[in-house]
């Protein structure tokens, strides 16, 4: 998981964890808030029907139980559709003519069956009905009450109940779903915070995540990459024995061998045989040069330990570098010279930056033509301090520009003589204090231009 670049995206990405565990809950709570609403509403339809069905029956046996026999009083539409007000018919006692009706407009016949049933005048809204037929009485002049409510305001009825009862979980549950969303990003907090952990690790010396922000559920996860990164280190850590091992090996008979050839200077004679040997001194020159390199680039990449921090006047250290290399630019009758125009320090070890700046420099003059130029210039660029590298050699092919920094890689083209590390070992002692390279081609005419963009402190 690359927390640190796809954490930090959209949360609605659907293969986010906290997406899918949110869409879950989310729709957990609405399907338990529509399941509650609706056995409220079939709980609370039961409970207005028993009611209603109740009050029916009690209102025909109170017209069909009294003597003399009362009317039931007149009646609108409205009443009985808004309000669900009782329509009472009073029939003959055989049931065949209807003597009184409270609403003369409802026109439904005696029910065959006494009790409680339901009848439909028409297809049109408010044509269902609730109806209760009175038995008939004892004497047999007594006559037959019959009772109706409309269906519609029964439902009606039993829906307000149900959501005047649901309305706290309704007006609850925006609440609700913000606390779990609070509850959510809390518990991603720790993973969030792991991928962090992880995003911040030095490939040079990566250390184990501490487990003691883990949740439970992803321990195992991170403990396997503590596993993981504690194999990593072994693998560096024989990587870098090995190349300083070699190194070492090989820096003692190369230094004999040097000495061979330079004692048998003397006894070379000239013409052939000398080109030869000179081609031979150079080779052996370069191989301890690529010694001395790998050595510099195995102590950059080991951990990095407690390094003095100091106090460096770059100014004072562009002039011992471009002092020191003289000698290089002598021998390649390169015109070098350094110009300073602003104060600038940096606190770095100054060994880690006599390299960036030597590597740099030295890359220039290899690369300059007998009898070129290379400026070293200290100065303000887009305001901060900057040193710039300039050759006037051949350049960097575009094609290339991104590969120079790759260990080994040289050029296609290239003088002979390098390693094709000095620019990677520029680069991570660069990096490691907070420097910039940055390479391109001259646009003022032939040749590179390397720049060096001190930290915003050092001006």
């Amino acid at each position: 998981m690359n927390g640190a670049s796809r954490g930090t995206g959209r949360w609605w990405r659907p293969r986010s964890l906290r997406t899918q565990l949110l869409l879950w809950l989310v729709t957990l709570h609405l399907g338990a808030a529509m399941l509650t609403a609706w056995f409220s509403f079939v709980a609370y339809g039961n409970l207005v029907h028993n009611a209603l069905d109740e009050q029916m029956r009690l209102v025909a046996e109170s017209y069909a139980g009294s003597d003399p026999a009362k009317l039931p009083r007149p009646m609108n539409g409205e009443a009985a559709f808004s309000r669900g007000a009782f329509i009472v018919q009073i029939w003959s006692a055989d049931g065949r003519t209807l003597r009184a009706t409270s609403w003369p407009v409802l026109a439904v016949p005696l029910q065959a069956q006494p009790g409680f049933g339901d009848v439909n005048t028409g297809t049109h809204a408010g044509s269902a009905w609730r109806v209760f037929t009175a038995p008939p009485g004892t004497r047999a002049d007594q006559p037959r009450v019959q009772v109706l409510q409309n269906e519609d305001y029964r439902r009606r009825r039993a829906l307000r109940r149900a959501l005047l009862e649901g309305l706290p979980i309704t007006l609850l549950l925006p609440l609700a779903l913000l606390i779990l969303w609070i509850i959510v990003s809390a518990a991603s907090r720790s993973l969030r915070a792991v991928a962090r952990d992880v995003a911040s690790q030095d490939e040079r010396s990566p250390t184990e995540l501490s487990l003691a922000r883990v949740p439970d559920e992803i321990a195992p996860l991170v403990g396997a990459f503590n596993n993981l990164l504690s194999r990593v280190r072994s693998a560096f850590a024989t990587q870098r024995r090995f190349v300083q091992d070699a190194a070492h090996e090989l820096r003692t008979p190369m230094a004999a061998i040097g000495l061979q050839i330079e004692n048998l200077r003397a006894h070379v004679p000239a013409g052939e045989a000398t080109e030869r040997f000179n081609q031979l001194e150079a080779g052996v020159t370069r191989a301890q040069h690529l010694i001395e390199q790998l050595l510099h680039l195995s102590r950059q990449d080991a951990p990095q330990g407690g390094d003095a921090r100091e106090r460096v006047d770059v100014e004072v250290l562009l002039r011992e570098s471009v002092s020191q290399l003289m000698v290089l630019a002598d021998a390649r009758r390169v015109d070098i010279g350094f110009e300073g125009s602003i104060a600038a320090v940096v606190f770095a070890p100054a060994a880690e930056l006599r390299s960036v700046f030597d590597n740099l420099i030295d890359n220039a003059l290899r690369y300059a033509p007998e009898g070129g130029v290379v400026d070293v210039k200290l100065h303000e660029a887009e305001g901060h301090a900057v040193v710039d590298v300039l050759d006037n050699g051949p350049g960097i092919p575009p094609a290339a520009i991104g590969r120079v920094f790759d260990r080994f890689f040289r050029v296609p083209g290239a003088v002979a003589g390098g390693s094709g590390l000095g620019l990677a070992i520029a680069r991570t002692a660069a990096e490691r204090h907070g420097l910039r390279i940055e390479l391109c081609n001259r646009a003022d005419g032939p040749g590179l231009m390397a720049r060096v963009h001190l930290p915003s402190a050092a001006a």
